[in-house]
């Protein structure tokens, strides 16, 4: 199974990113992280992810600890953080850069459900080429 890792600042965008993937791509397993670690899922993630027929949790939220060690096929950026997570991975990974809007301060449930038709219809296929 090919492993890849979304990262952005504040792993609202990853946890989107990350359950597409493993809905929708068979044989890669997603992983998802922010720089700045979120403390629960909010309702309107939930919700948007329910309109794909993804339920999730909020132990969903992975932490940094062992990231480092996965040996991932791909790690993609999907907010301008790669000054910051160029030491975490070095040379050892592909990393690629696709950016999506923030949505941390974001209140409308329609922006969530917005940036999930992006990036099911944007990175999946990304995703998809670079790892078959």
């Amino acid at each position: 199974m090919k492993k890849v890792l979304i990262i952005d600042k504040y792993n609202i965008g990853s946890i989107i990113a990350k359950e597409l993937i493993n809905r929708y791509l068979n044989g890669i397993k997603a992983y998802s992280v922010g720089l700045e670690e979120i403390k629960e899922i909010n309702s309107n993630l939930k919700e948007a992810l329910l309109q794909e027929e993804i339920k999730i949790e909020d132990n969903n939220i992975i932490k940094w600890n062992g990231l480092e060690d996965i040996d991932f096929n791909l790690i993609v950026l999907i907010s301008d953080i790669e000054k910051e997570i160029k030491d975490k991975f070095g040379k050892r990974n592909r990393i690629i850069s696709v950016f999506f809007d923030d949505l941390r301060e974001e209140d409308e449930l329609d922006k969530y459900i917005e940036v999930a038709k992006e990036i099911k219809e944007k990175l999946l296929p990304i995703v998809r080429k670079k790892l078959s």
